[in-house]
């Protein structure tokens, strides 16, 4: 069979990679306990949502980052992913950082003003959302036109 090493090879190329991406993720959970925490996240997940809907049916924005918006929202809704949920800590951290990198995308390629415009949820949440953009945070305090929300 020899066709039998190469896909061998190649698999256990891949598996290498998964492995070495694990440890990162986990390294970099470990080294960074201040970052975007599993219950912030859950906390945000509805507010998240919404958001990310909006800005997928914002005919304004360039079709690069809906298209990045479409497929971060299939990739969340599947049951699989690149790090199994089950596992502690690093399970969501795959998440949280594809939802990051697609955030940056976004802003990179429309500007602060989409994410401030398409936000409906609290302000602190608004504080997280840019937090995972790479933005600076606009103040501590509400932003014009986003209602706070009270417990």
């Amino acid at each position: 069979m020899p066709w039998l090493e190469p896909l061998l090879a190649i698999g256990g190329g891949l598996l290498l990679v998964y492995a070495v991406a694990l440890v990162s993720l986990w390294l970099y959970a470990r080294k960074n306990p201040g970052t975007i925490g599993l219950g912030d996240v859950l906390r945000l997940l509805p507010e998240m949502l919404r958001f990310l809907g909006r800005l997928v049916s914002d005919r304004k924005l360039p079709l690069r980052p809906r298209l990045a918006l479409l497929l971060l929202l299939a990739y969340l809704a599947s049951p699989i992913d690149l790090v199994p949920d089950f596992i502690p800590v690093i399970g969501y951290a795959d998440d949280v950082l594809i939802v990051a990198l697609v955030l940056r995308l976004v802003v990179r390629t429309s500007g602060r003003q989409s994410l401030e415009r398409h936000w409906t949820g609290s302000g602190a949440g608004l504080l997280l959302v840019e937090k995972l953009a790479g933005l600076a945070p606009t103040s501590p305090g509400p932003l014009p036109g986003i209602q706070e929300k009270r417990p």
